[in-house]
């Protein structure tokens, strides 16, 4: 191990010295940078202390939010801090992480291991949570419209709307718009041939606002009163259409904590949860007080997995005229009658000058 400028702790071996500070929550490291500048150094070593942290089997659960600032269109990556002085955390820019031009619409992220990747129309990029720096990857092989982004293994799966080209009964060159599946494997960095849908033609428009991994299956949810959900089974390369049941609800920003998919339905101020086990939708006990006072204003919130038993809200709130962003987060537990109970360990506004449109949030574990 390269040694550092000076001993962290005298008479404490370097090892040592990684070891306990490898121990300490991430959110400490700000503070403790400023003891000496050893100690900055060897927070800096992000791959050196990441490294550490996975022999000892320590892992911490970061959100990062993908947002679009209403004057410039253009998009950003923020990262949520907590700040230990007054308690509130706030949605901070990763400075390293350029801005994302306004033309690179469509932009959507996803998290696989350690890293986010970043697709849009006309670049695509991953993100090292462990130490904010950022490379290109090769571009999407199949230009896509609507896209969904979800991950299973190391593999990253974009789905949308692709411009195909096919030959007639006529034997005329025609095209039209298909299904189209492309695959990136974050292992080999290389994009696999894209699979394209024949049977499943659309004309350009919105198709599926939301899509969800359960059961190692990608569940795309159709816009319009259910219609045109499908479930993508990427082992078997399969399309079926949703259950009915898991249809029947209009979710949108859904996650899936623990193979439960909740969701925030707005016209009832409610958290949602769909059992696939039981097959069946059930309301989240203990938040409705919350929730209807919290999110009275709120038309959209989305939500993520923040670890086990565990999930964050975001949602828009306006106060003293100004719109606001929200951040809760609400640990769940299920009873012995198989009920859920949700509650609320904070909730505070995570970032307030009302220029911002929240456009993707994920969680990673480093």
């Amino acid at each position: 191990m390269e040694p550092l400028l000076s001993p962290l702790i005298p008479s404490l071996p370097d090892d040592v010295a990684v070891d306990i500070v490898a121990r300490v929550p991430r959110s400490h490291y700000p503070t403790l940078s400023l003891v000496s500048k050893s100690f900055r150094k060897l927070i800096a070593s992000s791959k050196l202390l990441y490294k550490r942290r996975s022999q000892l089997g320590i892992t911490q659960h970061r959100l990062y939010a993908l947002l679009r600032n209403l004057n410039t269109g253009d998009f950003s990556l923020y990262i949520l801090h907590r700040k230990l002085n007054d308690g509130y955390n706030r949605l901070v820019r990763v400075r390293s992480l350029p801005f994302i031009s306004s033309r690179a619409r469509g932009s959507c992220c996803v998290p696989v291991g350690s890293e986010v990747y970043v697709f849009n129309d006309i670049s695509a990029l991953s993100f090292d949570c462990t130490s904010h720096k950022v490379r290109c990857i090769p571009d999407i092989t199949q230009r896509m419209s609507y896209r969904q982004v979800s991950a299973l293994g190391k593999k990253v799966y974009v789905i949308g709307d692709a411009y195909c080209h096919y030959v007639d009964e006529e034997n005329r060159w025609s095209q039209m718009w298909q299904k189209a599946v492309s695959v990136f494997d974050t292992e080999t960095q290389s994009w696999e041939p894209t699979l394209v849908k024949e049977d499943l033609s659309v004309g350009l428009g919105p198709f599926w606002c939301d899509s969800v991994v359960v059961e190692d299956k990608i569940c795309l949810k159709g816009y319009v009163n259910g219609g045109d959900s499908f479930v993508y089974g990427p082992e078997e390369r399969t399309w079926e259409a949703m259950d009915e049941v898991l249809n029947s609800e209009e979710w949108e920003g859904a996650c899936v904590v623990d193979g439960v998919l909740y969701y925030h339905d707005p016209s009832e101020k409610v958290l949602r949860a769909y059992d696939p086990k039981q097959g069946c939708w059930s309301v989240v006990n203990g938040l409705e007080e919350f929730l209807a006072v919290e999110t009275a204003q709120s038309k959209w919130c989305d939500a993520v997995s923040y670890g086990p038993n565990k999930l964050a809200l975001f949602f828009p709130k306006k106060q003293y005229g100004e719109r606001m962003i929200c951040c809760a987060e609400v640990a769940l537990e299920r009873s012995r009658g198989g009920e859920i109970w949700g509650k609320v360990e904070w909730c505070h506004i995570v970032i307030g000058d009302g220029l911002f449109n929240m456009v993707k949030v994920v969680a990673v574990t480093v």
